[in-house]
């Protein structure tokens, strides 16, 4: 086979494996809110879209074993595009939020097994110098899927719901992804590589690989210090698990019930531009400063980075600005501090993993990642409403001193340096 140039699909495979994470994740709520769902019914109807993530680890043996790679992420993506037109096609039908929700509920499953057959296809299609080059290639354009989709898409549905009504307007923009999701499913299907390491298992012994599975999962809570990884795994990011949820909410909602009044369109810039712009900095000096410092150093700068911002949410609330600057230059700081401290949390989830069957207990670390994202954002919309907007971020901020305390129970060895960022960034 041709070879072809690592320039040609890996750009375009990492776009793809961010639009709909994205939307699962932050796009639904927006929609949501325009329909007019309450802020309870969308936190807990898009938090539970985690589950996936959750159980990814479970179903993952499966993708490397039934077909190849290569075959997975063309399939996911047609499914994904699929289930991009059943959304556009269900947000004018009667009972759209069923069929809306069952649309999301596939197309989170599809993301998810591409995210399994996406980074398995990067370690067999490209030699591991050209892994350790190209993963600040892959990392910027899954970051740029994020801006489209928070930024972009958003901003297109406000636009369209000056002319339309929200529910032509987001069904036109979701038309509008699914045909752009389908000349990428088309784009791949054709002129993605055939590894000659990406091939099927021809013999599956399926009782070898339930019991390395039952051993591999087993030992992973056989871990040294595990009760105390878990909760610093599942309580770290407890704030911001809480205000990724609501944070869009507070900004749309009605003056007069607490919120700032943005436009769809004016919230697709302040989150899902400048927000992302100040995450992905935030993220490149975490880091550049693990690469010099090491997690030891940098653990409780980078605790307070994630926590002390949130306060910006509480300044908002209070005063209510409407000046659209002062709005994105809180929303880019306590994105940017989040971007700099999440770097200290995926540090501990590689040095937590070390060991024999490292890579599949790193597996295990992201699923209780996503579970401590999923369970707090499925109660955030009910206790938002329950005491109002600002109080709801005075409760986050209060709720930060479990940072500190999980933060201060974990132990760090001194040979766990920079050595490990590189193995950490071809990981992620």
């Amino acid at each position: 086979m041709k070879q072809r140039s690592p320039w040609g699909w890996i750009p375009t495979l990492y776009t793809a494996e961010g639009i709909p994470y994205v939307i699962v994740m932050s796009v639904a709520t927006v929609m949501y809110e325009r329909m007019g769902l309450t802020n309870a019914q969308i936190a807990l109807y898009t938090s539970w879209l985690y589950l996936p993530w959750v159980i990814k680890p479970f179903w993952s043996p499966i993708v490397d074993l039934l077909r190849n790679k290569r075959w997975w992420i063309v399939i996911m993506q047609l499914i994904i595009g699929a289930a991009l037109g059943g959304l556009a096609f269900s947000m004018q039908l009667p009972y759209f939020l069923q069929c809306s929700l069952a649309m999301l509920w596939l197309m989170a499953f599809s993301s998810a097994t591409h995210d399994i057959a996406a980074d398995g296809f990067y370690l067999l299609a490209l030699s591991p110098k050209e892994q350790a080059f190209f993963v600040g290639i892959r990392s910027t354009f899954y970051r740029i899927a994020s801006i489209v989709g928070q930024g972009l898409l958003i901003m297109i549905a406000g636009t369209l719901e000056s002319h339309y009504r929200p529910a032509q307007a987001w069904s036109i923009t979701f038309t509008l992804t699914a045909v752009a999701f389908l000349l990428l499913f088309l784009y791949h299907w054709r002129f993605l590589p055939h590894p000659a390491a990406d091939v099927t298992s021809k013999r599956v012994d399926w009782h070898n690989v339930t019991a390395n599975f039952i051993d591999t999962f087993v030992s992973f809570f056989r871990k040294p210090q595990i009760v105390v990884g878990l909760l610093f795994i599942l309580l770290y990011r407890l704030p911001e698990a809480l205000l990724v949820k609501i944070c869009p909410l507070f900004m749309l909602g009605k003056p007069n019930d607490g919120g700032l009044g943005l436009s769809t369109g004016e919230l697709g810039w302040v989150q899902g531009t400048v927000g992302v712009i100040g995450l992905t900095l935030g993220g490149i000096l975490g880091g550049w400063a693990a690469e010099r410092g090491g997690l030891k150093r940098w653990l409780w700068p980078m605790v307070l980075s994630i926590t002390l911002p949130d306060a910006v949410y509480i300044v908002l609330a209070y005063f209510q600005p409407d000046n659209l600057t002062f709005v994105s230059v809180c929303t880019f700081i306590e994105q940017f501090g989040y971007g700099f401290g999440f770097t200290a949390y995926m540090l501990y989830l590689m040095y937590f993993s070390r060991g024999k069957s490292s890579t599949a207990h790193y597996a295990f670390c992201t699923g209780f990642m996503a579970l401590g994202m999923m369970l707090p954002g499925m109660v955030a919309g009910y206790l938002q409403e329950a005491v109002g907007y600002l109080n709801f971020f005075i409760i986050t901020m209060v709720l930060c001193t479990l940072t500190f305390i999980v933060a201060s129970l974990i132990k760090i060895d001194k040979d766990f340096d920079e050595s490990n960022e590189e193995e950490i960034a071809v990981k992620n």
